[in-house]
């Protein structure tokens, strides 16, 4: 996040904005959908005759016969209007029912912050598309940015009813559900309250370690390009530092501690973080490089184990790798992501073309592994098939 000697701004994208509202009120009001109608093939369910009854037996007096008994019809949903329609499907995951959205109370949803300033757009909606994509639980953003502030807006106090909270930077695809990485929470020890992935595999190439002027994070600094922070810790927390004797609470440490290094930083809030980290290195839970993977973990040589074994998870491209033709297989995932119409099935018209795709990149390091690009995309897609199709639809009724 970036760190300035005023808080940041907060602005709601229009789209993501009227997204989640809408979706919101109609989940929140919406009778349960009736159910898809029987493909004409499938054998229709009948009332199950009732036993005969046995000869000399006699029913009681006055007793009526019973009649078969009816399941009663399922209530229709109510119309709504047809923009509010249209977000709703363009939210739905191919193959995903109606009935999929459960209401969840708002402290359950995922919390995803950006910022997005200058011509970052694009990026950003890319994003969001890719998080919407794969995640199953309700996500709201909070996406930061300089410009159109509401008036009065520095008297708000940001995010302060958020408990916990994942940053990721503008040029970052999930190609897994945010929901799975949401769960690393849970890892956190009791001193731990935010975590990272390593700036780099190597130390001896990484650039922390060779060309810093500032104290870091370990033995090759940490990247903030994907942050997870439980904010509920961090506003009570006195974090050590270089320059007080005792500790001092995050919103009093920040600018003093920019004042001090602002000459020996490059990268910004992350050369903070590094800082912050470095003095409190208790504080920090480290994942691995699977959740922030970045061109430095192919360009010279595939260093990333884990991305190795399960596949990448969170691709993060940095460097502007998805708008140049340095590392065509970043921009090929990217313009996949960028292009797939929400409607549109997952395999046909995403996984397929990135294959081929891929085959025009094999001249490059990173293009040499497709499968650690693949993997974890293809298993993601492979889910929603089977959760959204077999479960709802049942292998009975598929052709």
């Amino acid at each position: 996040m970036k760190l300035r000697s005023k808080a940041a701004a907060l602005l709601l994208l229009a789209l993501a904005a009227l997204l989640l509202a809408l979706l919101s009120l109609r989940a929140g009001r919406a009778e349960p959908p009736a159910p898809p109608g029987r493909p004409v093939s499938a054998p229709q369910r009948h009332p199950a005759p009732l036993p005969a009854r046995p000869q000399g037996s006699r029913a009681l007096p006055g007793a009526r016969p019973r009649a078969p008994r009816r399941r009663p019809p399922r209530p229709r949903p109510r119309a709504g209007r047809r923009g509010a329609a249209s977000l709703e499907k363009l939210a739905r995951r191919p193959g995903e029912p109606r009935s999929f959205h459960v209401v969840l109370p708002p402290e359950l949803w995922i919390h995803l912050a950006v910022v997005a300033c200058g011509n970052r757009l694009e990026e950003t909606l890319v994003m969001l598309k890719s998080a919407v994509l794969f995640s199953h639980r309700k996500i709201q953003f909070h996406i930061f940015t300089e410009d159109s502030l509401k008036p009065e807006f520095d008297k708000q106090v940001i995010l302060k009813d958020v408990d916990s909270l994942l940053y990721v930077d503008t040029d970052v695809l999930f190609l897994r559900p945010v929901d799975d990485i949401w769960k690393l929470l849970r890892q956190f020890n009791s001193t731990q309250l935010a975590a990272m992935a390593p700036e780099h595999e190597i130390p001896k190439i990484g650039w922390y370690s060779r060309f810093a002027r500032h104290p870091f994070y370990g033995s090759a600094g940490v990247n903030s390009g994907v942050m997870l922070m439980n904010l509920t810790r961090i506003r009570s927390a006195q974090f050590k530092n270089s320059m007080t004797p005792t500790g001092l609470a995050w919103e009093d440490m920040l600018y003093p501690l920019y004042q001090t290094y602002k000459n020996a930083i490059t990268w910004g809030d992350q050369d903070l973080l590094n800082i912050i980290f470095y003095f409190n290195p208790e504080r920090l839970y480290v994942f691995p490089c699977q959740w922030n993977y970045r061109p430095d973990h192919c360009m010279y040589g595939s260093n990333c184990k884990e991305a190795e074994r399960e596949g990448v998870s969170v691709l993060h491209g940095n460097r502007g790798v998805y708008h140049d033709d340095k590392q065509p297989t970043f921009r090929a995932l990217y313009e996949a992501m960028r292009d797939f119409p929400f409607q549109d099935n997952l395999f046909q018209s995403m996984y397929y073309p990135l294959q081929l795709k891929f085959l025009e990149t094999v001249h490059t390091l990173c293009g040499r592994i497709p499968q650690v690009f693949l993997k974890q995309i293809e298993k993601t897609m492979r889910r929603a098939y089977e959760k959204h199709v077999i479960i709802h639809v049942g292998p009975d009724h598929m052709h």
